[in-house]
């Protein structure tokens, strides 16, 4: 076994400050080497996302003690930033996370930094918008998306509203390795913080704030309340999570009163009990939706994820049934929803702008380039994204309008600097009312994109390799693909490889291949940043639906049958 799993443990074990259950449930495990190995092999990494890893206690663990040691280093850094330094706290509603959040606060209020804390679950880009509004030096969210129950995590925002990039993480991170022991961790309790004004409570005012901004940027609001919002069917499901009253708050105040929510996923449940991941990626979180929305003849079906920053859309195909969409599909619709009513009421900047991932479809891109915007790539997170906003704002040389990624992210309007599914929500949910005044559903909509930009068609490989030997293994995939670059695959010559690691079209350096064919199709290889996963992403462009599906499972299959060997 790792020695320095050992030594960790036994210091555990050994450590004055480490409370007595957390030592008990250490002491269970003895003889339990690989387990020992796996809490203890590493400190659990503060990334350039924050923190993400399984509860309980050990070093690669997320509990009171990482959390504690985290927001010290935080704390330290926010303490060089400002001479009146302040954190804004939000939380989901996972297991712990009430705890979590509380346990920051505390640290930070006995470092004399203030600390702005929901009083109950929000959604993260709600977390965004207050450091913004608050004047905020900093921001937390504890929340591990839309990984299963076991995950909780810890996600850090500059004072633009905008997750840690990787100039202010490389800091924070410096800052959290000086905090070697848990003795250089200060706290204080809750009477304390807030006898003395470093704990301060969020409620109403703020979410009133916050809702009434999103709703700000509807587009056809007057339409909605004038009659069209009636008439539109909407399931919507929060999935366990924070969307539940923000997403039905802002719907109704744009106009859209005929809305359903699926009362088994209504309330909050850290166990997500009713289905196997809260993930709106995936058809089966939508069971229960699609069930409700059979019953009440939806048009329209949406799903947000715990901490509500992504979102996930069910539309009715031309044969009645309910089928799921891409990100990249919702993202295009929406894209060309607005685009095209900003034409129409002759706002469209000159100088707009669209930002994406370079792992997202080209098919938002070429929707939005035809209307006169340009496109801007961005590495995958959506730091990145917020990060050009906040560029684009000071400088004035783009107008922001809309920026997304594949893995279901959206933002449209600069109030805040992250995904925003509440805002999606109402986008798509607008976009469905507005185009069924036409006549037309989302799906009919998405047929006509692909008779004018081609049939596009995008597909997701992810392989979870856990533990020491998955990251070393992960490692070796990457270095198989870098070393050895396949000059063609299926006959199809391999036009241009595309490694980011260096550095590459201005953009940060990052552990991502991209390799582009020539018939127009494109895969990328990359370690997710927040789980033990390597992605693999598949895109092609077909004359037909037929031909698209045939070519993404012939590429997928010869580039996994790779990756998997090297596994």
């Amino acid at each position: 076994m790792n020695q320095s799993a050992v030594e960790r443990y036994e210091a555990w074990l050994s450590d004055p400050l480490i409370d007595a259950a957390t030592k008990e449930e250490l002491a269970a495990l003895r003889g339990n080497e690989k387990e020992i190995e796996d809490r203890f092999y590493r400190e659990l990494e503060f990334g350039t996302g924050g923190l993400r890893g399984v509860m309980g206690a050990g070093t690669n663990r997320l509990n009171a003690y990482t959390v504690g040691k985290a927001t010290q280093g935080l704390a330290n850094w926010v303490l060089g930033k400002s001479s009146v330094p302040s954190v804004v706290i939000a939380y989901d509603s996972r297991n712990n996370s009430p705890e979590f959040a509380l346990d920051a606060a505390l640290v930070l209020a006995a470092n004399g930094v203030k600390a702005h804390v929901f009083q109950s679950l929000r959604p993260t880009p709600q977390l965004s918008f207050a450091v913004r509004a608050l004047g905020a030096t900093s921001g937390i969210v504890i929340t591990a998306s839309h990984n299963p129950p076991e995950y909780n995590g810890y996600k850090a925002y500059g004072s633009d509203g905008c997750q840690l990039v990787p100039e202010d993480a490389a800091e924070v991170i410096g800052a959290i390795q000086q905090v070697t022991g848990f003795d250089q961790v200060r706290r204080i309790s809750r009477e304390e913080a807030e006898a003395k004004g470093l704990l301060h409570w969020l409620g109403e005012a703020e979410d009133r704030d916050y809702i009434q901004t999103v709703a700000a940027e509807s587009l056809n609001s007057g339409l909605l309340k004038d009659g069209l919002g009636e008439s539109l069917t909407v399931v919507y499901t929060p999935l366990h999570g924070a969307g539940n009253m923000p997403v039905r708050e802002v719907l109704k105040e744009i106009g859209l009163s005929n809305v359903h929510i699926v009362p088994e996923q209504e309330k909050p449940d850290g166990y997500f009990s009713t289905v196997k991941s809260p993930n709106p990626e995936e058809r089966e979180a939508f069971a229960l939706a699609i069930k409700l929305g059979q019953e009440l003849g939806a048009d329209i079906i949406v799903g947000t994820d715990p901490d509500c920053d992504r979102m996930g859309a069910v539309v009715r195909n031309n044969e009645g049934e309910y089928v799921v969409l891409t990100g990249n599909q919702s993202g295009a619709i929406m894209v060309n929803y607005l685009l095209g009513s900003l034409k129409e009421r002759g706002e469209l900047p000159a100088n707009g702008v669209v930002v994406k991932t370079i792992v997202t479809s080209e098919m938002g891109a070429d929707i939005a380039e035809s209307y006169g915007a340009e496109v801007v790539n961005t590495l995958t997170g959506f730091k990145y994204i917020g990060e050009k906003i906040t560029q684009y704002e000071r400088s004035g040389e783009r107008s922001f309008l809309f920026g997304y990624e594949e893995s279901y992210g959206y933002l449209a309007g600069t109030y805040a600097r992250d995904k925003d599914a509440v805002i999606a929500s109402m986008l798509i949910c607008e976009a469905a009312a507005y185009y069924k005044s036409k006549g037309k559903t989302l799906y009919d909509v998405l047929l006509e994109l692909y008779a004018k930009f081609g049939n596009y068609m995008e597909h997701l490989e992810s392989r979870t390799l856990k533990g020491v030997d998955g990251v070393q293994q992960i490692a070796a995939i990457m270095e198989d693909w870098r070393s050895n670059p396949p000059a063609e695959i299926g006959g199809v010559d391999v036009t241009r490889v595309l490694d980011y690691l260096p550095g590459l079209d201005g953009l940060p350096p990052e552990n991502v291949l991209k390799y582009m064919l020539a018939d127009g199709s494109w895969f990328c290889l990359r370690p997710s940043g927040t789980e033990p996963k390597i992605k693999v992403y598949f895109a092609v462009r077909g004359n037909s639906q037929d031909e698209a599906k045939a070519a993404i499972a012939r590429l997928t299959q010869i580039v996994m049958e790779r990756v998997d060997n090297r596994a």
